[in-house]
């Protein structure tokens, strides 16, 4: 069953938000799930609180409706090529823990793939904060956590989940998943080799600083970076939160269609890899 992740604000000086993603446990489309019929074939997921949008978000809006066709990867804007593109059978995810750090606009950042028993408290105690527990539905002792971080780490490399580093300390969770080998596929047009994020950030002091916006964008340059085949990164936030839609619109995602999931309405929200220098 999808979750809801948590917690960033879009603006400074509005309520912080909770939920960013959701936590769908990797998998495939199964009989019962169906694709929906309202998402155009050329495409390519957080509660309702007041938020003034960017003021140009209708534009963002607009241009992410329009982000429909992937180049040739010969003309994949901005991908630095190796003399071998890596093949998707050595890595689902193209080796995530070697990705590194990257320099953001608030700080040296590092996703740091989990080990359960080095991390599990630090995620199990966010889990538990009641603004992150009311999207990911994992509130509860250790054991809701491991199991959890257990269910990821068990998808054949279909999902990646990290510890965010910013200046050394750990103050995220993510989810760095392949969109297109997920149940999230049965409801878009899903291409090869989309990526999913889900994220929270975990303490109540680093959320309305605009750090979940820089982190998104940057993450998910970092995905277009180092996943060369990769030519979308996508997020399904619930529909009703208006303030985590804004956080992806300011961090260059666009906003596509709506989609029914079975937990929620979601808006899904792409960043495309040739308007990523654009939004």
């Amino acid at each position: 069953m999808p979750r809801s992740d948590a917690t960033a604000s879009a603006t400074a000086g509005t309520t912080p938000v909770a939920g960013i993603g959701t936590g769908v446990i990797p998998g495939t489309c199964t009989s019962t799930s169906r694709t929906d019929a309202s998402v155009p074939e050329s495409l390519g997921s957080e509660d309702t609180l007041e938020l003034r949008l960017p003021d140009n978000h209708s534009e963002r809006l607009e241009v992410g409706r329009r982000a429909n066709v992937a180049p040739p990867p010969d003309r994949l804007e901005g991908a630095v090529r190796p003399a071998t593109v890596p093949s998707a059978s050595d890595d689902l995810l193209d080796q995530v823990a070697e990705w590194g750090p990257t320099t953001t606009p608030v700080g040296v950042f590092h996703l740091v793939p989990v080990r359960i028993e080095r991390d599990l408290s630090v995620v199990s105690r966010w889990m538990n904060d009641s603004a992150v527990a009311r999207f990911w539905e994992l509130a509860g002792p250790e054991s809701v956590t491991a199991d959890h971080l257990a269910a990821q780490l068990s998808g054949e490399g279909r999902s990646v989940p990290c510890l965010g580093m910013l200046e050394g300390t750990p103050m995220s969770y993510w989810e760095i998943y392949r969109a297109d080998l997920d149940p999230l596929a049965c409801h878009y047009p899903a291409r090869p080799h989309d990526t999913g994020i889900h994220l929270l950030i975990g303490d109540v002091a680093d959320r309305g600083r605009r750090l979940g916006s820089a982190l998104l964008r940057a993450v998910a340059d970092l995905v277009l970076a180092k996943r060369f085949l990769c030519a979308r990164v996508v997020a399904e936030p619930d529909l009703r939160n208006i303030p985590s839609i804004a956080a992806f619109l300011s961090a260059g995602f666009g906003f596509a269609t709506e989609i029914d999931l079975p937990a929620k309405q979601a808006a899904l929200m792409i960043r495309d890899r040739s308007l990523r220098h654009l939004l």
